[in-house]
């Protein structure tokens, strides 16, 4: 299924420069990581903030998405490339992202007249997209990043939202459906990452019974 994750290998060779000038100047993904929690969080609650009374602060969504996708990519290029791997850091960068999603996801709670049920759904079931993507290691299959729902694809939703909604040319009607649909996606995420890990698993027992019957 077609995800943006796809694109995440150019993207990453594009930042690999900055990469490097951020290494030689010291930084370390852990701080990236925080930083990016910490912005996130200040930004969502600005948007909450001054969304009512100016539509446009809607458009730092879009905005802070692009950037925010920048540092999430190049705090795992310093881990992985730079030596920079720890057990605090693989914790930092899963609670981080799902605090930050979660918060720039309500922000959209800015909008007057939002249903709340729809923005819920869809941050609880982004949860669970995350969750059902952590939870491959423990059963000896890799981080699961399936889409159509991942975490790039969320962020291109809530982007566009913002970006229209700041623009004035959707209200709440049209919010709540595309989140609606936005949660369907991200349910049927879960399904198809519950589903990869398994199979992997099954494929490791196969792969298993053969060696010991050889």
């Amino acid at each position: 299924m077609a995800s943006i994750y796809a694109l995440k290998g150019r993207f990453q060779a594009l930042l690999r420069p900055m990469v490097r000038a951020m290494h030689a100047l010291g930084v370390t993904a852990n701080q990236v990581t925080a930083a990016a929690a910490l912005i996130s969080l200040a930004l969502a609650a600005l948007v909450y903030w001054g969304a009512p009374r100016q539509p446009w602060w809607f458009a730092l969504l879009p905005a802070w998405m692009f950037v925010r996708m920048a540092m999430n990519a190049i705090d795992g290029m310093l881990a992985r490339e730079f030596g920079q791997q720890s057990r605090l850091g693989a914790y930092l960068n899963e609670l981080c992202d799902v605090v930050s999603d979660s918060a720039l996801y309500l922000s959209l709670f800015a909008l007057a007249g939002l249903h709340p049920a729809p923005l819920l759904a869809f941050v609880l079931l982004a949860v669970l997209t995350e969750y059902a993507g952590v939870l491959g290691p423990m059963i000896g299959a890799p981080r699961r990043y399936d889409g159509p729902m991942g975490k790039s694809d969320r962020a291109f939703v809530i982007g566009l939202l913002g970006l229209l909604l700041a623009l004035g040319w959707i209200g709440a009607r049209t919010t709540e459906l595309a989140l609606a649909l936005g949660s369907l996606m991200c349910a049927w995420t879960v399904v198809r990452r519950v589903r990869a890990g398994l199979r992997h698993d099954a494929a490791q027992d196969v792969a298993h019974r053969q060696g010991e019957q050889s």
